[in-house]
């Protein structure tokens, strides 16, 4: 059941962090009832195309947040949640009648995640954003990219990693806290504050003397002739991370350049001569057969995979890697756990599929899940007979 069995979570409809962390608690065994809006918002995304996958794991309600008697539907779940998480801009769930101070108030044990671009606080609180933004005034995104101008990570850097992952970790915390102290509390997890501290290492080498804030310029940021990657014959790439020496020995052996009289590998001024060498013995050969030539050595070079060739890769398969939810090859859940093992079970969930098998599920009586409905909370039909 995974190692947050037992844990019942309630998720408000959200775009990117917010799922992202949801579908991390339902992967580790949680109970997450997604509460959707009554239809699809037009966030300005398909959700069909790209954030179902994100979605799984869940059973579904429908609520109208605004709407008169809402805020007491939602209270009445939350009285039974060990969590609640959402992603609306600071001040809103407080004009809904829901803010954390009522929530704690209806549930003392609660946990409240919530999940902004800028934080609760601050002279950005409340203004909109996206990933590029946080990740761009953390001064992350300047360090990202070739020497002309910064290129945006896709969003794993601020949505993901330094959102929804945060999210998750947060959430953890206040609950493992919150059975000792029998109280909850409000995790305030910012996008801006997770990208920042994804680059603690960063910071520390800069201080350091040992980063430089020019992009390009930095032995991981690609400046480094083996720290990079190199198109193939075929066009494809492969990546080169050979940093400590025993590897880049190895790495320039089995290039076949062992017996030039190569620049040192720490010499920068040799780098554009290792960065020619290298990218002119790379064309030589297709992509497949350079990891053939490279094959159980330990040289740090890789083939860069599609996604799709990633599902097929051997050692995905060996891990398991990647799991099929109706009929979509996707990500396994992560980490791994030797004893309580964490699983996907099942895929995204349509507006309101399960909804009313989660109530029951949750205690509550037949006699409630009709007052729930008649408070404009939406779900399919029972499966079950209902209670007597």
């Amino acid at each position: 059941m995974g190692p947050l069995a037992g844990v019942r979570v309630i998720e408000l409809e959200a775009i990117g962090p917010v799922p992202f962390c949801g579908m991390m608690l339902a992967d580790m065994g949680a109970d997450v009832v997604l509460v959707d809006r009554v239809s699809d918002p037009g966030l300005g995304v398909d959700r069909e195309r790209w954030s179902d996958l994100m979605r799984r794991g869940r059973r579904s309600l429908t609520l109208d947040l605004k709407a008169s008697g809402s805020a007491q539907a939602l209270l009445m779940l939350a009285e039974r949640a060990d969590v609640l998480i959402e992603g609306f801009r600071p001040g809103v769930i407080e004009r809904l009648g829901l803010g954390p101070d009522v929530l704690l108030a209806s549930n003392p044990r609660i946990v409240v995640g919530r999940m902004t671009g800028w934080g609760q606080q601050g002279p950005l609180a409340r203004l909109a954003g996206h990933d590029i933004d946080y990740i761009a005034r953390s001064g992350v995104l300047n360090a990202i990219g070739p020497s002309e101008q910064p290129l945006p990570p896709l969003n794993v850097v601020g949505d993901f990693g330094g959102g929804g992952m945060l999210l998750a970790f947060g959430v953890a915390c206040a609950l493992l806290e919150a059975r000792k102290s029998g109280r909850g509390q409000v995790v305030d997890a910012a996008m801006i504050d997770g990208a920042s501290l994804l680059a603690t290492m960063f910071h520390g080498l800069a201080a350091g003397g040992r980063w430089s804030e020019q992009r390009f310029d930095n032995v991981l940021d690609g400046a480094a002739p083996w720290y990079a990657t190199y198109r193939t014959s075929d066009g494809k790439f492969v990546a080169v991370g050979a940093i400590e020496r025993k590897f880049y020995a190895a790495f320039v052996e089995r290039l076949g350049l062992a017996d030039e009289s190569l620049p040192d590998q720490y010499d920068r001024a040799g780098w554009p001569l290792l960065r020619e060498r290298f990218a002119a013995t790379f064309l030589t050969r297709s992509r497949d057969e350079w990891m053939r030539v490279f094959e159980s050595s330990e040289a740090c070079v890789s083939p860069v995979l599609t996604l799709s060739e990633a599902h097929a890769d051997a050692h995905a398969i060996a891990r398991d890697a990647f799991v099929d939810v109706a009929g979509v090859a996707q990500p396994a859940p992560a980490p791994r756990f030797s004893r309580t093992p964490g699983s996907v079970r099942g895929a995204p969930p349509e507006r309101g599929s399960g909804g009313e098998s989660a109530l029951r599920d949750w205690g509550f009586p037949a006699k409630e899940i009709a007052g729930l409905r008649a408070m404009g909370v939406g779900f399919d039909a029972a499966v079950e007979p209902p209670d007597t």
